[in-house]
């Protein structure tokens, strides 16, 4: 069983993390950079260690001081957290070859599911429905618009080895084609080291679905329910929900069975989630994340279960001992995602409270918020026994939430959450543009 964790990401999953570890009596490590000294996560962890300069690349992406760290610290294991370089199969291979535990999928793993362009021919071979697009990487403007060409427009342009909306393009005209297609291969260069681009159709009316699992790598795959993730802006996740709202359930059913079969079929290990499209009645596979994601505490309300803890049991070679009828769903969780839209000093931060309400966070008073990272504040999690209360309790939450000294999102996510789109359930990824930028083009 691990005994000491270095936890390799900062902010509010670092807190997570370690909150998880003093439930089990592990030890904790946290790494921090030199502005990131006076941290939640640097003060909650039993031990920290400084890592480098503000730059990413300086501290939380330098993999060789984050494992010599871990080797100083006489740690057994390394958690990635979300980002950096949780899905990163070199630093993963590092981690073991250094003699010390990944807590995560095989190296073999993620550098399989990190290629969207392997991951979506796994798909196809498990069975699962994929959209139309291309097999190989695109090489240049003129091979894209041949391939749109043959897809039919809209079409979207992926990042091959990455995710998060990075490197992601709509492309809904020829003419387009020569602008965007460059974009995507600099931003897909810059934040992966890698400019490979697919092509998919675009659908245009679409929920964007995801299952969450855990599996040993010993043939048990557990499923936590499914997740709605559709309000988005500019690709980047703000609300998830579970259970998915207006979702055929026997759709949801197939989706399931197919992630634990694919799952089972590649000897998975570790949390993960397989992501799909799901419009006019079908679904289409569209990536697994190998790693925990940001929106695991909707799942975790809804199953009762800790997952950041079924991870280190996992990475420590104990099997799952839970069957999935044991697994049981109930009542209906929601997430909104604070984040900055400036920098400053927290000058005041009070995090609602009451039945029914979580916060993930790693913000105190007088804490500064800087360019440096990832713009998540806090997580606002409610779990209630139906949508209506849900969304009824994370509007209260949300009109409690306060925090000064920048600006945050959290007024357009009350917007969201109390819109006649949201409420009704049938909304598809477009629901921000439709709510949020409609409004302010309204008011200009």
């Amino acid at each position: 069983m691990i005994r000491s964790l270095l936890i390799a990401n900062r902010g509010e999953i670092a807190v997570r993390i370690i909150r998880t570890c003093r439930d089990m009596g592990i030890r904790s490590v946290a790494v921090y950079s030199t502005v990131d000294n006076n941290s939640m996560h640097v003060q909650m962890a039993d031990e920290a260690v400084c890592i480098g300069g503000p730059q990413s690349a300086e501290s939380y992406l330098n993999s060789k001081n984050i494992i010599t760290a871990a080797c100083l610290k006489r740690c057994d294991a390394i958690h990635p957290g979300v980002g950096f370089l949780a899905e990163n199969a070199h630093f993963a291979e590092s981690v073991e070859k250094a003699g010390l535990i990944f807590v995560g999928p095989k190296p073999e793993t993620i550098a399989l599911l990190g290629d969207k362009i392997q991951a979506k021919r796994l798909a196809k071979e498990a069975q699962i429905p994929v959209t139309d697009g291309n097999e190989m990487p695109i090489e240049g403007v003129q091979e894209a618009l041949r391939v749109a060409q043959a897809i039919g427009y809209p079409v979207i342009l992926k990042a091959a080895a990455g995710g998060g909306g990075r490197g992601m393009r709509i492309v809904e005209h020829p003419r387009q084609m020569a602008e965007l297609f460059p974009v995507a291969v600099r931003e897909a260069t810059a934040f992966f080291a890698n400019g490979s681009i697919l092509m998919e159709r675009y659908l245009t009316k679409a929920k964007h679905i995801e299952v969450q699992l855990v599996a040993d790598g010993s043939g048990s795959v557990l499923c936590f329910g499914e997740r709605d993730c559709s309000v988005q802006q500019r690709h980047q996740k703000l609300i998830e929900e579970s259970p998915a709202a207006k979702v055929d359930r026997t759709l949801i059913e197939h989706m399931v069975q197919c992630s634990r079969d694919l799952f089972s079929r590649i000897g998975y290990r570790g949390a993960g989630t397989v992501e799909y499209l799901v419009s006019n009645g079908s679904y289409y596979f569209m990536e697994v994340n190998s790693r925990l994601q940001v929106e695991h505490p909707v799942s975790e309300a809804v199953s009762s279960s800790d997952l950041v803890r079924l991870q280190l049991l996992v990475a420590s070679g104990i099997p799952l001992s839970t069957n999935q009828s044991e697994i049981l769903l109930t009542g209906h969780a929601l997430e909104c995602r604070i984040n900055a839209i400036s920098t400053g000093k927290i000058t005041r931060f009070i995090p609602p409270l009451g039945p029914y309400v979580r916060v993930d966070t790693h913000l105190y008073d007088g804490i500064e918020v800087g360019p440096y990272y990832d713009h998540l504040l806090a997580k606002i999690i409610v779990h209630a026994p139906t949508r209506n209360q849900s969304i009824a309790t994370m509007k209260r939450a949300l009109q409690e939430l306060v925090v000064e000294g920048l600006s945050t999102n959290q007024k357009e996510q009350l917007a969201i959450i109390d819109s006649p789109q949201f409420k009704n359930g049938a909304f598809d990824t477009g629901i921000y543009r439709q709510t949020i930028e409609a409004q302010s083009c309204k008011n200009t």
